[in-house]
């Protein structure tokens, strides 16, 4: 094999343990240059452990043997950093022909950053995909940390020891651990990469500017009024100063460690600062520049990574940190919120200013915030990795255009939203995707709204909906169930915030409370405290009309003394957000916990309330199992996806997840149709080929329960005439049941979906279809063959048999299970099922192979792939 022709998936880029990046890719015989220089670097000691003895120098047929393999057999990946190489992992196919020796040396400063275990699930992935299915390796037993390496990896290891070295031996397949492993260490990786931006020590401007209309001058501006708490560099070979700080001709000319980098230089310009910011150690790259060429942003960023550096931007706003131990501004916006612990994702650099403008009218205080602009290569969920473990955020905001990796979002989400809620503006639903365009299936809002939710997301349609949600979850307390009741001075207003309250599916507690216009601030807030003491009351909306004869602040102070323990929303004097006298300050005088968010109108406060009702609802729900099905065939799955041209290969296929379709031949004469009657047994069902046929409302293209030859004779006559073609389907006859469809479609949102119907014209005309995102839960499955309207045909409605809905459940784990394994396949239908006491029986199905549409979220750790649309 041409030892330069690898399968270019292999290639990688990866973050490590200490959030920097390297490159991973197969070796070839262009590195056997760097491969000397690498081996000439490590210590004696790690040569020792590596080659069980000195080996000082590499010889030249070392040299070629190690760095000449034929991706195959032998395989080798290189971590490239720069344009050297810091560590080499490799196996070599033993005799039995299944099983490989695996070894890895890294680079002395570089160990203990995570390269051993990442170059491991890398080379497990190529070997399973060349067919091996063992590792073994010889370790010395002093190599302490190469043991730890295959020992914390989560296989099932086999180990011997004889005379000082231990013989490990573990199957490749990934186990529950393995994955569980593999998720943790790229959680704290990815984790640990935005830290890194976001919490610097020393900031270093390159393209600071002494003109005011640039945003080098602005961006150092707002740096330093902020105050960040570690040194500033401006770099500017022009200029000895810039506002008065000493600046720099290159950032490799600053005396102390540079930790991020501002870029704000024109787009030509930044490709010649990347050696200088490696060299420097520059850990994160913030590009406020502009870059409108997107070969050039892919360039921009593959090699920043290959530098090992993290990249915000091009064309971003900037990112803030508000904890007053960093105090960290970096960007364009002048004017921010105060300190809370709300974290904001915002993709879209122009809104950014408006947003943390908006932020600081309505006393919304954010931990941190960070818009992408371009969105090249740190993205929103690499902020979920951050805040999922961040003690300064509580509720998490994400203004979204588009999802790089939409199965990684759903995973992330679902982890996150159990103890942190997200909030959620998605832009660009009805955007053409063109990798999806001839796939996807448009899904109806309340579907959307549902997968949402399955996520854990509380989804909202616009930036005003995103802060009338965020206020209420940032500074009260989740709602303990659907209970509200209404306290007010106002019975006009008090009755529109009931019919709101039913109207968004909540329930009203008791009458609206109305203590009357004149009442004081102690009749109001006592008539607030005993309602809210209630058993029966789970919330409280407070409307309130200021009386002329008293100041309206002391009633507020009243009702903001007089809630505890219940979350509140209010119209008080129909202000929007935390007015001062409903605030609680926190450290620096910005509204904190314990604040009553205001709202102009009783809908948008009782819209808000049904958000967190239903966020709550969902996180006290069952969280379910990701169970996968018995009996799955994955290895002869992968064989035949790309093979499925007829019937019969859809049927096996299908086979290898469990999904058997009802026996059927394809018959040509109408003695074939009797002999295939004979062979699979009466009754049987006449089908034609023509798919228009057999789905049409009045059974045209079908004859049913045919329990005779005499019967099928006419039938097959019959079907002729209609259809004018005498091929056609002879299949058993399934037990009666309700018609049902199930299948797999793309979505530009969250990629595959499994859906659910009925069968039937008038499900299809009102779209009653539901959907959820895969990989599925059995519990979402369990809600999947419930969710549609017409779902009580399924139970016994009105005196009609039961259906197995254990069998409908179990039919959609199996293509979830599918969908997960073969992102082949772009579209599946099954129809019609047929669900009955019996089981659910398959008649039919079809499916549509393409390219995966969208980055799969299994095999080894990965960042997003730059390669072109």
């Amino acid at each position: 094999m041409d030892p330069y022709d690898y399968p270019r998936h292999w290639e990688a880029d990866v973050v490590l343990s200490d959030g920097g990046t390297v490159h991973l890719r197969p070796i070839t015989p262009d590195d056997a240059d760097r491969l000397l220089a690498f081996h000439g670097r490590l210590s004696e000691r790690t040569r020792y452990f590596r080659y069980f003895g000195p080996y000082p120098r590499m010889p030249q047929r070392d040299l070629e043997r190690f760095s000449t393999v034929d991706h195959s057999d032998r395989v080798a990946f290189v971590a490239m950093l720069g344009h050297d190489i810091v560590a080499v992992g490799r196996y070599d196919r033993l005799h039995d022909g299944e099983s490989a020796e695996v070894a890895f040396v890294v680079e002395d400063p570089h160990q203990g950053r995570g390269l051993g275990s990442i170059l491991l699930e890398h080379l497990a992935a190529a070997a399973r995909e060349s067919g091996l299915t063992r590792f073994v390796a010889e370790v010395l037993a002093e190599n302490g940390q190469m043991v730890r390496v295959f020992r914390d990896a989560g296989y099932q290891i086999a180990r011997s020891f004889e005379e000082g070295t231990l013989h490990l031996e573990f199957a490749l397949d990934p186990t529950a651990q393995s994955v569980a492993v593999a998720r943790s260490r790229e959680q704290a990786a990815e984790a640990r990469s935005v830290r890194n931006l976001l919490t610097p020590r020393s900031v270093a401007l390159i393209g600071a500017s002494t003109d005011h209309a640039k945003i080098g001058h602005a961006v150092l501006t707002n740096l330093l009024v902020a105050d960040f708490a570690g040194p500033v560099y401006p770099v500017n070979p022009e200029h000895r100063s810039v506002r008065g700080v000493r600046a720099y001709a290159s950032v490799l000319d600053i005396p102390d460690d540079v930790d991020l980098a501002v870029v704000a230089i024109p787009a030509a310009g930044i490709e010649d600062v990347l050696d200088a910011c490696l060299a420097k150690g520059v850990k994160a790259l913030l590009v406020v520049s502009t870059v409108v060429d997107r070969d050039a942003e892919r360039r921009l960023v593959s090699q920043a990574r290959a530098h090992g550096m993290r990249v915000v931007g091009p064309n971003a706003l900037g990112v803030v940190n508000t904890d007053p131990e960093v105090r960290l501004n970096a960007t364009l916006a002048p004017k921010l919120p105060g300190r809370g612990r709300t974290g904001f994702f915002c993709q879209s650099g122009a809104l950014g200013i408006a947003i943390l403008a908006t932020a600081a009218e309505r006393g919304l205080g954010l931990s941190t915030f960070v818009s992408a602009g371009n969105r090249a290569d740190v993205s929103g969920n690499d902020l979920l990795q951050y805040w999922a473990d961040d003690p300064a955020t509580d509720v998490v905001l994400l203004y979204l255009e588009s999802f790089g990796n939409p199965r990684k979002f759903a995973r992330l989400a679902r982890r996150l939203g159990r103890h942190k809620p997200i909030v959620a503006v998605k832009t660009g639903r009805h955007a053409v995707n063109p990798g999806m365009a001839g796939f996807a299936v448009p899904v109806d809002e309340a579907s959307v709204q549902s997968l949402f939710e399955q996520t854990g997301v509380i989804r909202v349609e616009s930036l005003g909906q995103l802060f009338d949600t965020a206020l209420l979850l940032a500074h009260q307390p989740l709602p303990a169930g659907p209970r509200v009741a209404v306290v007010g001075n106002s019975n006009a207003i008090g009755l529109l915030a009931a019919d709101a309250l039913l109207s968004q599916g909540l329930e009203l507690a008791r009458e609206p409370v109305d203590v009357g216009a004149h009442a004081g601030p102690e009749e109001f807030a006592e008539a607030v405290r005993s309602t809210a003491q209630c058993t029966d009351v789970d919330a409280l909306v407070v409307v309130f009309v200021p009386p002329i004869a008293m100041p309206a602040a002391v009633y507020a102070k009243a009702l903001r003394e007089a809630v505890t323990g219940k979350p509140v929303v209010t119209t008080f004097l129909a202000v929007e957000g935390v007015p001062d006298e409903l605030a609680v300050p926190g450290p620096d005088g910005s509204p904190s916990r314990g604040s009553v968010p205001s709202y102009p109108s009783p809908e948008r406060a009782v819209s808000a309330l049904a958000r967190a009702t239903r966020y709550a609802q969902w996180r006290s729900r069952p969280r379910g199992e990701f169970v996968r099905p018995e009996g799955i065939d994955t290895e002869r799955a992968r064989e035949l996806v790309l093979k499925t041209s007829t019937d019969e290969d859809v049927v096996a296929l299908l086979a290898c997840y469990g999904i058997e379709v009802v026996p059927f031949r394809t018959v040509s004469t109408v003695d074939d149709a009797i002999a295939a009657c004979e062979e699979l047994g009466f009754p049987v069902v006449l089908k034609s080929t023509s798919e228009q046929l057999r789905h049409r409302t009045d059974f045209l293209g079908l004859r049913l329960d045919l329990g005779s030859a005499d019967a099928v004779r006419s039938a097959y006559q019959d079907l002729v005439e209609v259809s004018g073609s005498a091929e056609m389907y002879v299949q058993r006859m399934a037990p009666k049941g309700v018609s049902c469809q199930l299948g797999l479609q793309d979505d530009p949102s969250f990629g595959t979906l499994v859906s659910f119907g009925l069968g039937g014209v008038v499900s299809d005309l009102l779209g009653d279809r539901a959907y959820r995102a895969v990989p599925m839960t059995d519990e979402d499955a369990a809600a999947l063959v419930r969710a549609p309207k017409a779902a009580p045909l399924l139970a016994g409605y009105r005196g009609g048999s039961l259906a197995d809905l254990a069998a409908l459940e179990d039919l959609a784990l199996r293509l979830s299970a599918l969908a997960e394994d073969l992102p082949e396949v772009r579209r599946l239908v099954l129809e019609p099922v047929l669900a009955s006491a019996a089981g659910a029986f398959v008649s039919s199905a079809r499916i549509t192979v393409g390219e995966p549409p969208s980055q799969p979220d299994t095999g080894p750790r990965r960042l997003r792939s730059l390669i072109k649309d």
